[in-house]
Order: C-alpha cells, then sequence, then structure tokens
C-alpha cells in the first residue's frame, strides 16, 4: 500500500511534496508514516478524501511547535503539512484573510509596513495562523485584545471527510473548538500598531508580592496591555506591565505605576528576556493553570505544598492564566496526585488545570489536555 498511497498523494500534492515519514516526522515520539504538502484548500480537501477513504489517522501540522501538546496519539499514519497554504489577501483595512501556514511573524512584518498589526503574540517563535488557532495560543497581549480565537471574524476549514466549509460562529467569532479537520485560512481582525511602547517591570519573590501589586494596578483602572508574572523560584522573579498608546499617556501612566510599586521599578523601551515566552522545553512536565487573578496567590502556594518544593510560573497575572513547570524525576503516579490535588484546590475557586506537556512515557499514563481546554 506504501507505493500506491505514495503515488496517489503526490498526484495531488505534485512531485517532491508528498514523502515517506522520516525521524523528525514525529509525533509523540512515533513516526509517521506519510507527509503530504499539499498547496490549495482543494488539495487539502482531495488528501483528506483520500485519508478517509484508506481510513488513514492524520494530523496537521503548521512549524510543529506544538504538535506534542495533550495526549500521544496511539500513531499518526499521515502528516497534513501546511506549509505551502502562505500568504495574506483580501485586506480592507479593518480584517484581512490569511493562509492557514503563514507564520505569524511573517503577517506580523507585512502588517508593519501598512501601520497595523494582529493584536497577538503566541509564544511559540515559530507559530503558524493556522496552529495558533487550532490550540488559541494566547501570549501577553490576551489581557487587552482577548484569545486570538476572539479576534477571528471566520474561518475557513476542510472537515475529516474532506469537505470544505466556512465557520462564522455567534457574534462573530468561529467554533473553532468544534472544527475536526484542517483549518486553511482564516479573517482576522486588525489594530493599528501604538505610537508607543512602554514596559514597566519590578522584582519581586513571593506570590503574595505580586497579587498586591497587581491590586493596585486594578484598583486604579489603569489600562495595561498585558501584565506578566516569572516566578522562576529560588532567585525570586518579575512582574512587568506593558504600557501602548500615545508617548504622552503611556509616559503618565508609567510615572505613576513607579510611584504606586516604588522599590526598584523601572521603565523600559523593550520587554524583559522572558516576555511572552514559555517557562518550558522537551522533556517537562507543565501545567496549564487558570484561576481568577486574585486566587493565584493561593494557587500557588498551594502547587508549593503539593510538589514540596518551588515550582516555576509565569504568564499572566492580570487575566490568571500561568504556566507551571513540574519538577523532573517524577513518576506518573506523583504527578497524578499533584494534579488531583491542585484540581481540589482550584475547584473551590472555580478555576482549572490541564497537563499541556510530558515526556511520551508519562504522557500514556497521565489526564492529558484536550484541544478544548487549550481554548
Amino acid at each position: 500500500m506504501g507505493d500506491s498511497l505514495l503515488d496517489a498523494l503526490e498526484d495531488i500534492c505534485g512531485p517532491g511534496f508528498a514523502r515517506a515519514g522520516r525521524s523528525t516526522d514525529q509525533v509523540g515520539g512515533r513516526r509517521a508514516g506519510f507527509v503530504a504538502v499539499p498547496a490549495t484548500a482543494r488539495s487539502v480537501a482531495e488528501t483528506l478524501r483520500l485519508a478517509a477513504d484508506r481510513d488513514l489517522t492524520f494530523l496537521p501540522r503548521g512549524s510543529g511547535s506544538k504538535l506534542d501538546w495533550g495526549s500521544p496519539p496511539a500513531g499518526i499514519e499521515l502528516i497534513l503539512d501546511t506549509g505551502r497554504l502562505n500568504g495574506m489577501w483580501d485586506h480592507d483595512g479593518a480584517t484581512a484573510v490569511v493562509a492557514a501556514g503563514t507564520p505569524v511573524s511573517a503577517v506580523q512584518a507585512a502588517l508593519a509596513l501598512r501601520g497595523q498589526r494582529l493584536a497577538v503574540d503566541p509564544p511559540s517563535p515559530t507559530a503558524t495562523i493556522g496552529g495558533m488557532l487550532a490550540v488559541n495560543e494566547s501570549g501577553p497581549l490576551r489581557h487587552r485584545f482577548g484569545s486570538p480565537a476572539a479576534q477571528t471574524m471566520s474561518v475557513e476549514y476542510v472537515n475529516v471527510a474532506g469537505e470544505t466549509a466556512e465557520s462564522d460562529g455567534e457574534d462573530g467569532r468561529p467554533g473553532i473548538a468544534e472544527i475536526d479537520g484542517v483549518i486553511t485560512s482564516a479573517r482576522l481582525r486588525l489594530e493599528p500598531l501604538p505610537a508607543a511602547r512602554r514596559w514597566v517591570g519590578r522584582t519581586v519573590t513571593t506570590p503574595a508580592e505580586v497579587s498586591e501589586l497587581v491590586a493596585y494596578v486594578v484598583a486604579r483602572e489603569l489600562e495595561a496591555s498585558a501584565i506578566e508574572v516569572d516566578l522562576p523560584g529560588r532567585d525570586g522573579g518579575m512582574l512587568a506591565l506593558l504600557l501602548e498608546g500615545s508617548a504622552d499617556s503611556v509616559n503618565q501612566v508609567a510615572d505613576e505605576i513607579v510611584q504606586g510599586w516604588g522599590g526598584d521599578t523601572v521603565v523600559a523601551p523593550v520587554a524583559p528576556p522572558w516576555w511572552g515566552r514559555y517557562p518550558f522545553g522537551n522533556g517537562d512536565v507543565v501545567l496549564r493553570i487558570t484561576a481568577r487573578p486574585r486566587d493565584l496567590q493561593a494557587v500557588a502556594y498551594s502547587l508549593r505544598d503539593s510538589t514540596g518544593s518551588l515550582v516555576p510560573l509565569r504568564g499572566s497575572a492580570g487575566i490568571g492564566t500561568v504556566h507551571a513547570v513540574l519538577p523532573r524525576g517524577l513518576t506518573a503516579a506523583r504527578v497524578n496526585d499533584i494534579v488531583d490535588a491542585m484540581r481540589q484546590v482550584l475547584l473551590a475557586r472555580r478555576g482549572r488545570l490541564a497537563v499541556l506537556t510530558a515526556p511520551p512515557q508519562l504522557a500514556a499514563d497521565l489526564d492529558m489536555a484536550g484541544p478544548r481546554e487549550w481554548l
């Protein structure tokens, strides 16, 4: 079947754009059977119809930065690479349609020439539009502008049967979580580039200190584009806030925060090195925790008690979503105990927890996050 399938995929995608899986084409530690790289929505549809006809398991792939999030599949026979679904069109000033395989960084560079941007900043540096939307990957700007899904007006996709469709959803928000197939393009809302940007930062050593400083900003209704925290454990950490707007208004608000926060608060024209980056790498067990901002303090202390050690935390102190990295070397049973304990803590505070990533040998025995938990 291998040769005939490869021939069929090449007939759809073109010579050189279908091949057998290589060592770099792994999902959950297992190599995929084949890789297809279609160039159009029509060829995506034909590829998925072929997969349906031959009962093949498939997975779409953009840059691959989030391919190992969630539960590892038993095996993938076909990776559908979206790298040739690239470009932006139908730019009307307020929105634009972008192909799913286009890197977010390329879209931002093109829009910047027109004084615009997407108000998204996914932490994965190589994220594509489709990959970002598939898991609703949000960075610091979610605090002010909402998630990428909330800024998406419509999505074109191909379902598992190989049929093209468009999702508009209610209030202009497409039901991305319900899409079972491959996103091919999306109409996204555009925002003007801000005239000025400033980061206000201060060192912090405890979750209680973070809570107090965030409460100061919230109580005075100081409009920030993002409020992020990085608590890397024994070496202390930092709370940072992004201000955007006119130069005068940004400087005025920055001065007010400096006076209110005191200590070693500083204002800078560039972000801290950790800003908008994940605190984890390959092989880490990562928890995605969502709670009310005022409850993050209790959650952080409970996590320390559950693990018996300080746990690195990074994410939005303003909307209450952070990533926690568990110590390495834990057994699956120990991780499950920690997860169960933290879910009890969060249940009482109307929060939630999902296991985002874990090494393949652990992931099979953990209650890993599903796509709807990412959204």
